[in-house]
């Protein structure tokens, strides 16, 4: 394979994690009023490659990014400093998140809980995050409430999302939302990922996020076990390629 063949430098991990969830915006306006309320520190659950973690930064908050991968947090870590921005990154799942109660707002976007490894690891974040809370403070936790009836999959073709692009050194990588579906107890959000080499050779694979088949009042009751208070509720609405979800707002007691 000649060096112009030869894959991207770029992590793979990394680059579909830009692919799939680094251009998404529906959320950033609600994650912004909630900083620009509470204050600083935040502290931000499975921050990946920092798009809201970075994106907070830029508007003046000191942010602590907590992200289990080890490519996303060096990538994240790396593009903080590139940019000059006051950003904490921590490589650890978020089960075994350990701070001092210091943080008046705890994020965690793009259905974080539901992904978690079963309802242990629910209880032991939802736990933790109430441990780093200041008194009164707020954890907001971006959930997939039931199956939304807009993410199934289309009728025809016609009706089928945009896929998600990107073009690094000559690769182009694109996701294809299929649709969502309920498998025993969790939600299967399946994409078609392709990658397209410089000389036109095309790989594909089917990935899919399994997300715990949990609803709000599952979710409420759980964080009301572990030191939490319900307090509200807000709604993302859904985009072309992303499902929409329900936030819940939770407070320490």
């Amino acid at each position: 394979m000649s060096p112009r063949q030869a894959p991207p430098e770029a992590s793979e991990a990394v680059i579909w994690h830009d692919v799939e969830c680094g251009a998404y915006d529906g959320d950033l306006r609600l994650w912004e009023d909630l900083a620009d309320r509470r204050g600083d520190p935040i502290l931000e659950l499975g921050a990946g490659t920092g798009r809201v973690a970075l994106h907070l930064a830029r508007r003046g908050h000191r942010v602590v990014a907590l992200e289990r991968d080890p490519e996303l947090a060096g990538e994240l870590a790396r593009r903080a400093e590139a940019a000059g921005l006051e950003v904490e990154v921590a490589c650890a799942p978020a089960e075994e998140l350990a701070f001092e109660p210091r943080f008046p707002l705890v994020l965690a976007p793009m259905q974080l809980l539901q992904l978690l490894d079963g309802p242990r690891a629910r209880r032991a974040t939802l736990a933790a995050s109430a441990a780093a809370l200041r008194p009164g403070g707020l954890l907001a936790a971006a959930i997939v409430d039931g199956l939304p009836a807009e993410a199934l999959p289309p009728d025809d073709e016609a009706g089928a999302p945009l896929p998600d692009l990107r073009e690094v050194d000559g690769w182009v990588y694109a996701s294809i939302p299929l649709g969502v579906a309920i498998a025993g107890e969790a939600i299967e959000s399946r994409r078609r990922r392709e990658v397209v080499a410089p000389d036109g050779r095309i790989a594909e694979r089917l990935h899919v996020d399994r997300l715990a088949l949990a609803d709000a009042v599952q979710l409420e009751a759980e964080a009301e076990a572990t030191g939490f208070r319900v307090a509200s509720r807000a709604e993302i609405e859904p985009t072309e390629s992303h499902v929409g979800s329900t936030v819940l707002m939770l407070e320490a007691r």
